[in-house]
C-alpha cells in the first residue's frame, strides 16, 4: 500500500483474507443480527448461522457499521501515516454504510474521499484492488479514486437466486416482480444496474438458468484480459461446477475467486444464490 494513500472498504465486499493484507485494504464489518445474536459479516461463524436461521424462518436483519467506527478507521490510518484516504462501499440502493462514512469523513484528520461504487460482493472487491493498485503505483488520492470508479464501471454481476422472497422482503426489489416470477413458477436471472437489483431475465428452471448464467457471464468477458468471481450462498457445488466451466470457456481470465457470501448480502437472497462478477482488466 502507498505510504501515502490508504485504501478502506467494507465486509461485503468478500476480499479475502491474503489480498487485503498484501494490499494493507482495511475492510470494516457490517452486522447481521439473527434474534438476538449480533454477529460480523464474513465470518464462517456469520455464514453459518445465518443458513441455518433461514433455514429456520428466524428474524435476521443487517445494520451498517456506526460513523463512529469510520471514524476510528479513519484516524488510525492518518498515524500510520496516510495523507488521504479512499473509502469504497457498497451501494448506498442497499445500505446506510456509504452515508455512515460520508459523516465520519467530515471528521477525519486527512482528506477523505468517499466513493459510493454502487456494487457489492467481489464487484466492490475488484474496485478496491484497483483503488489499492494505482496507490501502490505511486499514484495521487485522486488517482486512485480515479482507478477505483474506472473498474466499478467495467464491471459486471449478474446472479440467479432459487426465490425472489428474500430480495421483496429486505425491499431490494419491487414486490410485483417478485409476485410474477412466483405466480409463473420462473428461475430468476438478475443484474446490478445502477447500484440496484433489476430483474434480467426469466428462465424456466434452475438448471437452464444457470447454464444462461455462464452463457452471459462468457460473453460479457469476452476475449479479453478479465477477472472473474464465482458467488455462493450454501451452494458449493453449483459454484465449483460453474468457476470449472468458466475456467475452461473464458480465454482471457486472468484470476477467479471462489467463495461464499457473508450473512449480510445472504440475508437478502437466500440460500441457493449463485453470483457471477465480470471486471475486465
Amino acid at each position: 500500500m502507498s505510504a501515502h494513500v490508504a485504501i478502506v472498504t467494507d465486509s461485503t465486499a468478500y476480499l479475502p483474507q491474503p489480498t487485503l493484507v498484501r494490499h494493507g485494504i482495511t475492510s470494516v464489518p457490517l452486522t447481521v443480527v439473527l434474534g438476538d445474536r449480533a454477529l460480523e459479516d464474513g465470518t464462517e461463524t456469520s455464514a453459518r448461522a445465518l443458513a441455518l436461521a433461514l433455514q429456520k424462518h428466524r428474524p435476521v436483519t443487517t445494520s451498517r457499521p456506526s460513523p463512529e467506527v469510520f471514524a476510528a478507521t479513519y484516524r488510525k490510518a492518518a498515524e500510520a501515516g496516510a495523507t488521504g484516504i479512499i473509502s469504497l462501499h457498497l451501494s448506498a440502493e442497499f445500505s446506510g454504510t456509504y452515508d455512515a462514512a460520508v459523516l465520519a469523513a467530515r471528521e477525519s484528520p486527512v482528506p477523505v474521499r468517499v466513493v459510493d461504487t454502487g456494487m457489492v460482493a467481489m464487484a466492490l472487491g475488484f474496485c478496491a484492488v484497483s483503488a489499492a493498485e494505482a496507490a501502490e503505483a505511486g499514484g495521487t488520492l485522486d488517482d486512485a479514486v480515479a482507478a477505483a470508479e474506472k473498474r466499478a464501471a467495467d464491471t459486471s454481476a449478474y446472479f440467479y437466486v432459487d426465490t425472489l422472497d428474500y430480495l421483496r422482503r429486505g425491499g431490494r426489489i419491487g414486490a410485483a416482480q417478485a409476485l410474477l416470477g412466483s405466480a409463473l413458477a420462473v428461475k430468476p436471472l438478475l443484474e446490478l444496474d445502477g447500484g440496484r437489483i433489476e430483474l434480467r431475465e426469466k428462465v424456466r428452471t434452475a438448471s437452464k438458468a444457470i447454464a444462461r448464467l455462464e452463457e452471459i457471464v462468457a460473453e460479457r468477458a469476452g476475449s479479453g484480459q478479465v477477472d472473474i468471481a464465482v458467488h455462493h450462498l450454501a451452494a458449493p457445488g453449483r459454484a465449483a461446477a460453474l468457476a470449472d466451466r468458466l475456467r475452461a470457456r473464458v480465454p482471457g481470465l486472468v484470476e477467479l475467486h471462489l467463495s461464499e457470501v457473508g450473512a449480510v448480502i445472504g440475508a437478502h437472497t437466500g440460500p441457493g444464490l449463485l453470483g457471477a462478477v465480470v471486471s475486465p482488466r
